[in-house]
């Protein structure tokens, strides 16, 4: 059965009742009954950080089945695709919905918050201690007074303000999930580039040797740098990016796996095959009907 890829914007959220915002930057969602996804896949054009207070959450991301619980801090990239939101009855929780560009406005002379946001992002649930919960709660309503307070001049400056402390408090928390020792500086610096070229260009570029050209670097330095930091190779990151990609088509549309070759810029339809079966052990079409019946 075809399912049709909704897009939800930042304008959408906005239309939503009872959401406090600002511009097409920043939107508060204190009551989650205002959430109105669409029904079937949606994919989302901002990133969301949120706490759930009560109750549980179900939902699939791109293709992973996840579940928050109280005290899980949740985010949610702006390249996932969510599907079957299915809230308890009982569900709470608090939700600062950004957009990319401000995210990247108020880190952008921070390279290791951005390092540590795409472990976030690549993450996107961690459970929370429950003074760690307090922390993102008081910045919440911190934040939201200064969204509502539209009589401010520097209004948007005072939120830009909270959130790159929000951001830091939290930074410490998610340290905490990071296995390897704190790479330097510009090894983070480095690894940030290489996952935004990723996130970017992976449907088209898979060869190592072009990012690490844009990057200015050898590829081997490339290497040795993106493992320093996450733990996993320049190889593995582009393949999970890629997987991930071909997994949301084989669900979510009918595309033929000849359109989905061409797409993601694949030389044939045999060497797709065989780089899907290699990655997900089963091949395409048949990923495509097991996950349909």
């Amino acid at each position: 059965m075809n399912q049709k890829i909704n897009i939800v914007t930042m304008a959408n959220v906005k239309s939503w009742k009872g959401i406090e915002h600002i511009d097409n930057d920043i939107a508060m969602i204190e009551k989650t009954s205002n959430v109105m996804l669409p029904a079937g896949p949606c994919r989302i054009r901002f990133i969301v950080m949120a706490i759930c207070t009560k109750g549980s959450l179900e939902y699939t991301l791109n293709t992973e089945e996840v579940i928050v619980r109280p005290g899980d801090l949740l985010t949610i990239s702006e390249r996932y695709v969510i599907d079957n939101f299915k809230p308890s009855p009982d569900f709470e929780g608090l939700s600062i919905v950004f957009s990319v560009d401000f995210f990247y406005e108020i880190i952008s002379d921070v390279n290791d918050l951005s390092a540590v946001f795409l472990f976030a992002r690549n993450h996107p649930v961690l459970r929370l201690a429950q003074a760690e919960g307090g922390i993102f709660q008081r910045y919440f309503y911190a934040i939201k007074n200064r969204v509502v307070d539209e009589g401010k001049h520097f209004r948007k400056s005072l939120v830009r303000t909270l959130m790159l402390a929000m951001f830091y408090d939290m930074s410490n928390v998610i340290y905490q999930y990071q296995q390897a020792e704190q790479p330097q500086k510009s090894a983070y610096v480095i690894f940030t580039r290489f996952i935004r070229l990723v996130e970017q260009y992976h449907r088209s570029q898979h060869r190592i040797g072009w990012y690490a050209q844009q990057l200015g670097i050898t590829q081997k330095y490339l290497s040795e740098t993106v493992k320093s930091v996450s733990q996993r190779t320049p190889n593995e990151w582009v393949n999970s990016y890629i997987m991930s990609e071909l997994c949301v088509m084989l669900k979510h549309t009918t595309k033929s796996i000849k359109q989905i070759t061409a797409d993601l810029h694949f030389p044939n339809q045999s060497f797709l095959g065989k780089y899907f079966k290699q990655h997900a052990g089963v091949s395409p079409s048949d990923y495509r009907k097991r996950i349909r019946s």
